[in-house]
């Protein structure tokens, strides 16, 4: 008995005296907000923040954070994990970048409308180590209602994709995404996405979008975009914002600028994201005219065995772009720089890491059949390839503006060290946050840190609507990033791609500790965050 109650006593002071479940100690906090840092403490009770600055009390668990950082967790805004957290819901590769929520989308759920809410009930069911929004893609409605073939919808199947679009809002999704550089995406005129657009507007939603053109017509397509939001009533975000043209780098990212610049101040509610790197990546097939696929993907690949077919795509390839086509070998400059990533193929992994036209010639071929026979002959999946087509005046010009934030444009990876789901070994899906860091905080002077951070965290959480999420205060979600600037660096390159970065030594979401040291642990403390429709 008195053994028992001994053990008893020794158990109650034992709790008293851990007052939370994590403190760390000594940090330089960064609120998220924009403020310059302060020394301090971070208590964390359960999934909140429970006491900043001097913390009396102890913690389970105590973390000297001497010397380092510790700030809101990074917001990935432009996210493509949507199918991968089905699979796994770890998000290594993420969450070693410091991010702790993820906003997805570009192309929609990996399911019908109708089964959103049970998707999001799966992945909390599951369980995932980062917090999950996503948007629903107006192309799903269209490919739904109409197929992947070209024409113009009408009023009766324009009804049947706003109530797709509706059934989408209602379960919790953001609002509608485009991706208007690839087919069927690109059948879908201004006027239909603002008649979608319309729908989103009863839940206060977003129209975000790949715009229709990121390189001669950039400053078109952000005017297309801003016409949507204004017209359909919504916010809009413009993904990956890019001048992706060579032939005019330096000039265009400032006249696109002025255009979002122009429609902030007449009260349009426009911003863009945008990831720190000079080349871009996608399926190789953005090279073939979109007309090929008028009818179909099915058909398209037929018609690229027409030698007819296969003369006219090289002659609109050496003229540039073409209404309704973003020629994105005129883009790059040139096919040399446009590299082949990811074959899906045997037959041509030898030229993995070299460029399109490298291929060509050792191949005996012109540069548009190599690229045409290899993006065929990797059917089912997507060859996937770099277009250096970026440059760096207009990365700094981007980031500079306050209303930009950052996204990847990168999925999870199925396991660490891996590539991306994707398929595409670009440096972005293990860099993309302490590369903002690393090189345009220290190296460059790009930002200060305290924008940076404002950039990653309370920016894109306001934004979105994220309440409790995106700046240190007592009371809000424990979503958390320790890192020591002088040692942080991105690592992942063009040569090693899946490299995961140094100098972010703790993450924390939702008060669960998923990187400690460095090292992941198998805690799964993410939510999916579904956006309120109160209309």
């Amino acid at each position: 008995m008195i053994r028992t109650l001994l053990a008893a006593l020794l158990l109650t002071s034992s709790a008293a005296a851990q007052d939370y479940d994590l403190v760390i100690r000594n940090a330089k906090i960064l609120d998220g907000a924009g403020n310059p840092w302060v020394r301090g403490d971070v208590a964390v009770k359960g999934d909140r923040i429970a006491k900043l600055g001097v913390v009396a009390g102890k913690g389970a668990r105590e973390i000297d954070a001497r010397g380092r950082f510790v700030s809101p967790g990074f917001i990935d805004m432009m996210d493509q994990s949507g199918g991968v957290l089905r699979k796994n819901g770890a998000a290594e590769n993420k969450l070693r970048m410091g991010v702790t929520t993820v906003i997805a989308g570009e192309g929609g759920i990996p399911v019908d409308a109708d089964q959103a809410n049970d998707y999001f009930a799966q992945l909390e069911t599951q369980g995932i180590a980062v917090n999950f929004g996503s948007y629903y893609s107006a192309a799903q409605a269209r490919v739904k209602v109409m197929g992947d073939a070209a024409g113009t919808p009408n009023a009766v199947q324009m009804e049947q994709m706003k109530r797709e679009v509706e059934t989408a809002m209602r379960a919790g999704t953001f609002g509608i995404s485009t991706a208007l550089i690839y087919p069927p995406n690109s059948f879908q005129t201004t006027e239909d996405l603002i008649e979608l657009a319309k729908i989103v507007s009863r839940c206060d939603g977003f129209y975000s979008t790949h715009m229709r053109d990121e390189s001669s017509k950039l400053v078109e397509a952000v005017n297309e975009a801003i016409a949507i939001g204004e017209k359909g009533g919504v916010k809009v975000e413009i993904f990956h914002l890019k001048a992706a043209y060579a032939p005019q780098f330096g000039k265009l990212m400032p006249k696109a600028v002025a255009a979002i610049d122009a429609a902030r101040k007449r009260g349009v509610d426009v911003a863009a994201d945008l990831y720190p790197y000079t080349a871009g990546g996608t399926g190789l097939s953005i090279v073939i005219p979109n007309w090929v696929f008028e009818k179909g993907a099915k058909e398209g690949v037929e018609l690229l065995q027409d030698p007819a077919v296969r003369a006219r795509v090289k002659r609109e390839v050496a003229a540039g772009s073409q209404p309704g086509w973003s020629n994105l070998v005129e883009a790059s400059g040139g096919w040399s720089r446009i590299v082949l990533a990811n074959p899906f193929n045997e037959k041509y992994e030898r030229f993995r890491g070299k460029n399109i036209a490298e291929i060509a010639k050792a191949l005996g071929k012109d540069p548009i059949d190599a690229a045409i026979d290899i993006t065929v002959e990797a059917l089912p999946n997507r060859a996937m390839a770099l277009f250096f087509m970026m440059d760096e005046r207009d990365i700094a010009t981007a980031l500079r503006q306050s209303w930009t934030s950052i996204g990847s444009d990168a999925a999870a990876s199925l396991g660490a060290g891996q590539t991306d789901v994707l398929g595409l070994p670009h440096p972005r899906s293990y860099g993309t946050f302490p590369r903002v860091l690393a090189e345009y905080v220290k190296k460059r002077g790009v930002l200060t840190l305290e924008d940076a951070v404002r950039k990653m965290t309370s920016w894109p959480a306001s934004r979105m609507g994220l309440e409790g999420r995106g700046v240190l205060r007592e009371g809000l979600y424990a979503d958390l990033v320790m890192f020591d600037l002088d040692k942080i660096d991105d690592r992942a390159s063009w040569t090693n791609p899946t490299a995961s970065p140094v100098g972010i030594d703790l993450v924390v979401v939702n008060g669960a500790v998923t990187i400690e040291d460095g090292n992941a642990t198998t805690a799964r403390g993410g939510k999916v965050l579904r956006h309120a429709c109160k209309s």
